[in-house]
């Protein structure tokens, strides 16, 4: 094999874009509509801190975004299952644009209400849980089965750029012009990707569909514990965000350890320079297909990485460690969606959706926790390279109670190979928007 061919098989691979007309309006809509809410992401905690004084109050939001983030995703994962799923785009979109113009309208007051805010950011999250398994579980429904590594990474391209520079554009706005106008491009950017989602084609369930209920989301979360392969991708990524999420000690990692605190947004926006690397260069994500395997492997690496960061000599060794921790977070996620999306049957795919969100929200929300309680114990060096070395303890240990997990093959596992074949069963009798839609 020749360096080219080396060379294309690091090129991101752009065919899901090229074939899908559906498929191109989601990732446009899903990145404009991210780039927004990162503006929004440093307006808030921003407005809250000046506000109040309070690094609490600050902290305050999550706790009160936790609950509707819980009832709401799983909720949100029933109705994907039994609604149209461009519909639940547009529908919560719309939502979000009146509670977004709410925040813009409250900091235009000559003295914002605290509570308008703690009440909009519940609703919010709400209203983000619902929308969010309906977009994800579109994504199976306008690629090839084939492609889907491909869609993940061009996916994720989209949401890592947009976490790379949406923050640094709230920064501006809000030196510049202040927090209103930082809420004003998230309703800009809501309306266009509502736009664009109101573009797709309808989307209604297939198969069986039954109205969300308690019983349909528990029928979800069973079927999730018994897939073994399933189970895997929740439990290493809860035990590699849970031990290594070291974001909270960033401020204390550049002002104390190092004594540079101008290298604060340098700590922050590392590790999706680090992503953003793997998904320019994932056209070999197609050529791997032991998903399971790298997976595992990915996760132990952002845990060493996340350990050197607190043995790094200086802020440019703890940089680079970010880089790689990036990296190799990303290829994690790459392959979980491959499996997510390769395996799980339509009438499923939103109820696992919202588990899925749940997973990789729930995870970073402890891990900040334990790394702050550890900080305050240990001091911030040791309570990041623990973090690290207990994630690559936890994700052997979950590897090696899980064999089915590690042992998992695209090529043959039997519900990746059940979906390739109703996938291609549809492709040959196709129904009006029930295949992946092309142009």
């Amino acid at each position: 094999m020749n360096w080219r061919v080396h060379l294309s098989r690091l090129r991101l691979d752009t065919t899901p874009l090229r074939e899908s007309r559906d498929f191109r309006l989601l990732t446009l809509g899903g990145t404009v509509f991210y780039l927004g809410g990162m503006v929004s992401y440093v307006a808030v905690p921003f407005q809250l801190y000046t506000l109040t004084g309070s690094n609490f109050a600050v902290g305050a939001l999550g706790i009160v975004e936790l609950i509707p983030l819980v009832v709401f995703g799983l909720y949100g994962g029933a109705l994907a299952d039994h609604a149209d799923r461009r519909t639940m785009l547009v529908a919560t979109g719309a939502v979000q644009i009146v509670l977004t113009a709410g925040l813009m309208g409250n900091a235009l007051l000559p003295a914002p209400r605290i509570w308008l805010i703690y009440l909009i950011g519940g609703l919010l999250a709400a209203a983000q849980a619902l929308q969010r398994p309906s977009r994800e579980a579109l994504v199976p429904r306008t690629v090839r089965h084939e492609l889907m590594p491909a869609a993940t990474a061009t996916t994720s391209l989209g949401s890592t750029a947009s976490l790379l520079v949406g923050p640094m554009i709230g920064g501006v706005l809000i030196q510049l012009v202040g927090v209103s106008w930082c809420y004003a491009v998230d309703v800009a950017g809501l309306v266009a990707a509502c736009w664009l989602f109101a573009k797709l084609a309808p989307y209604p369930a297939t198969d069986r569909s039954n109205p969300p209920s308690v019983s349909g989301i528990m029928e979800g979360l069973h079927y999730a514990v018994h897939r073994r392969d399933l189970l895997g991708t929740y439990i290493v990524d809860i035990v590699a965000m849970l031990m290594a999420m070291p974001i909270v000690l960033f401020p204390a990692l550049a002002s104390e350890v190092f004594a540079l605190p101008a290298t604060l947004g340098l700590l922050y926006s590392a590790e999706s320079v680090g992503a953003l690397l793997v998904t320019a260069t994932s056209g070999w994500t197609a050529h791997v297909n032991h998903h399971g395997r790298a997976v595992v492997i990915s996760a132990m690496l952002w845990g060493g990485s996340i350990a050197l960061v607190g043995l790094a000599p200086n802020v440019w060794w703890a940089l680079l460690a970010l880089v790689a921790a990036g990296a190799a977070d990303m290829t994690s996620g790459i392959f979980r969606g491959t499996i997510w999306n390769q395996t799980i049957p339509d009438s499923m795919r939103g109820r696992l959706a919202g588990i899925e969100m749940l997973s990789y929200s729930l995870g970073p929300l402890g891990g900040q926790a334990r790394a702050g309680i550890a900080a305050d114990v240990w001091g911030v060096r040791k309570a990041i390279t623990s973090g690290g070395l207990l994630c690559v303890g936890g994700v052997a240990l979950t590897a090696g109670l899980l064999k089915g997990f590690w042992s998992y093959d695209a090529r043959t596992d039997p519900f990746a190979v059940h979906e390739r074949e109703v996938r291609a069963a549809a492709a040959a009798a196709p129904e009006p928007h029930s295949v992946p839609g092309g142009e």
